[in-house]
């Protein structure tokens, strides 16, 4: 039975069907011509099924690499050492992937985190962006060992009630940064149009815009991604251009860079580093990333070529993330340079007898004499900049603003469009799926905009961090368990050293994350029947949570818990995908087998019965 077979008849991963187990009993009893026609089906099945990719969708249905993929290069000449062809070959998902690094939510962030801290904290973001990598590392490589993303792993591995918990959870983090592009956007088109496009009308053009990326990919992959990579550039280039302008203390950049110390810092200081960590790493993004890697052809059956599209997913993630990177220091060191310590007075006075003065004086107020340290936003970013280095200023950092909104709109549509293929095996349009993500996110975004001010709308982001923050567990704990999981990954499962870092890394994070949203929590100053809904999410929370990691525990080998009858039942999948033997030296033939509900010990029994 094919894939797309099994998903039409509604068969579910890893239980194979009754017909498949009836052919499997009597295969083994059968003759000797029985047995090697039965292994020669099987065979020719598994040879198939790698071909074509272990997926319950058909080609023409999944999004991103459906008409095409990208063939690798195979040089004779460049077996023996690096090749640029093929790091070209390879280029393309790596920078999609960078852009949720650089969406309004992050540049935010970085905004209030110069205007905070200064210089201090930007060691804090370095790391971050390191731990981002080594966590899409390991995304990447699920995606090209196996064939499938990580949403069709957890298809195959969860049980059907945490599958759709996961897919919930991912869900809210999509929208929850879909609005965020949205804000980011809006505010964009109003500063560009010099509010002649207001906030609520900035929120409706979004609605158009997004679909007009969805006619792009018609073009061809390579022109799709060549487009990501333009976008990409000219944040480069506009906010490369304030920090020449700013030209701040090169010197304390680099100090804040590599000196892991914060002097001085108060509880805000801190809040605003982990901010940083929590805007940086997107739970989304891990299976965002599983799935990109797909759009190239690599032959699976070859483990050098699976370890070589490692190697260079790896190099070409390090570099989109490098970029990634500087283009987040360019904007803290501009508003560290310019933003800090500074009242509204002090940017009032700065912005006195420029044409941008009467929007400042309605921005930067407060209720002591315009004594208070500024509360930085996207907004006020721009109105600040216009009013030091000129109008030419402003307008640059609202395109910059405008090209991270558009480029993180489309890879958040895809990253819902494999959630929704991965999770529920569901193939809606791209229109009907961005039609829907996209109303949810501008329903409340467009109230704000339209009977709120421009402080409520900005502000809604660092909720909008905090309820991201609270879905990171559910992307990095099955990212962890399926690639320590030598059933699955068989010879390119994570070592010792790799598993003890990607855990201690992962529980760091988490825990940032869980204190920045208690004090979100703390901040809105909750009480009553709501603090009592919160308190049963939370313990609801940390139950799932815990089922997560002892799913873990079982694909990293625990004897006990594998062997435990509680977790066979409720956590495991029903065909325990994890008992296969020497997984290490056919990784790509047994999770097949595996998957399609095909014994493996009836397939070595049958191979078996051929050879004698």
């Amino acid at each position: 039975m094919s894939s797309n077979e099994g998903y039409h008849n509604k068969i579910e991963p890893g239980g194979g069907s009754a017909g498949d187990e009836q052919s499997s009993s009597s295969g083994a009893r059968g003759s000797h011509g029985s047995a090697a026609s039965a292994a020669a089906a099987t065979s020719t099945q598994l040879h198939q099924q790698i071909l074509n990719e272990n997926t319950y969708l058909k080609a023409s249905k999944q999004a991103y690499f459906s008409d095409e993929k990208v063939l690798i290069p195979d040089d004779d000449r460049t077996n023996i050492g690096f090749s640029f062809r093929k790091l070209w070959a390879f280029t393309g998902p790596g920078f999609l992937m960078s852009i949720a690094y650089l969406d309004p939510g992050n540049i935010e962030s970085d905004l209030q985190s110069g205007a905070a801290a200064k210089y201090k904290i930007l060691w804090v973001l370095l790391w971050a962006t390191v731990l981002g990598l080594l966590m899409q590392r390991l995304a990447a490589r699920l995606g090209v060992v196996t064939g499938l993303h990580l949403a069709e792993m957890c298809y195959r591995q969860y049980k059907r009630l945490p599958r759709w918990i996961l897919w919930i959870m991912i869900e809210i983090a999509i929208i929850g940064s879909d609005m965020q592009e949205v804000i980011g956007t809006a505010i964009a088109i109003y500063l560009l149009s010099n509010k002649v496009v207001p906030l609520w009308g900035g929120v409706l053009i979004t609605i158009v815009d997004t679909f007009t990326f969805l006619f792009l990919d018609k073009y061809g992959l390579r022109k799709l991604e060549f487009l990501f990579g333009f976008l990409i550039t000219v944040m480069a280039i506009t906010f490369g251009y304030e920090y020449i302008v700013s030209a701040p203390n090169q010197g304390a950049v680099m100090e804040g860079m590599f000196v892991p110390w914060c002097s001085d810092c108060n509880s805000d200081v801190l809040l605003q580093a982990v901010g940083v960590v929590g805007a940086v790493i997107m739970p989304h993004n891990l299976y965002l990333h599983s799935a990109l890697v797909k759009s190239r052809e690599i032959d699976r059956r070859q483990p050098k070529k699976v370890s070589e599209a490692n190697f260079y997913f790896f190099i070409e993630a390090s570099i989109a993330l490098f970029v990634s990177f500087i283009i987040n220091l360019f904007v803290v060191a501009v508003f560290a340079h310019g933003m800090y310590g500074k009242t509204n007075r002090d940017v009032l006075d700065v912005c006195a007898n420029k044409s941008m003065y009467e929007d400042a004086k309605l921005s930067f107020t407060d209720n002591h004499n315009l004594t208070d340290i500024i509360n930085a936003d996207l907004y006020k970013g721009g109105l600040f900049l216009g009013c030091t280095f000129g109008a030419a200023a402003m307008y640059i950092w609202g395109v910059g603003i405008l090209a991270a909104g558009q480029s993180s709109t489309m890879t958040g549509t895809y990253a819902g469009q494999f959630s929704m293929e991965g999770f529920l095996n569901l193939q809606w349009p791209r229109w009907c799926r961005v039609l829907v993500t996209r109303c949810i996110a501008i329903i409340p975004t467009f109230c704000l905009a339209m009977f709120s001010k421009m402080e409520d709308l900005t502000n809604m982001n660092d909720i909008l961090n905090a309820v991201m923050s609270l879905q990171l567990p559910f992307a990095a704990i099955p990212t962890i368990a399926f690639t320590s999981c030598a059933a699955i990954m068989g010879e390119f499962v994570n070592g010792i050293g790799n598993k003890i870092v990607a855990i201690l890394l992962t529980i760091v994070v988490i825990g940032v994350n869980l204190y920045f949203v208690v004090v979100q929590v703390e901040a809105l100053q909750i009480e009553g029947g709501m603090l009592a809904l919160v308190c049963i999410f939370a313990i609801l929370y940390i139950i799932f949570v815990i089922y997560l990691v002892i799913h873990m525990a079982a694909c990293m080998g625990n004897k006990w818990l594998m062997n435990s009858r509680w977790v066979q039942r409720w956590v495991l999948p029903s065909q325990n995908s994890f008992s296969i033997k020497n997984a290490n030296s056919t990784y790509a033939s047994e999770l097949t087998l595996n998957d399609n509900g095909i014994s493996i010990n009836s397939f070595n029994n049958l191979q078996r019965n051929v050879a004698s």
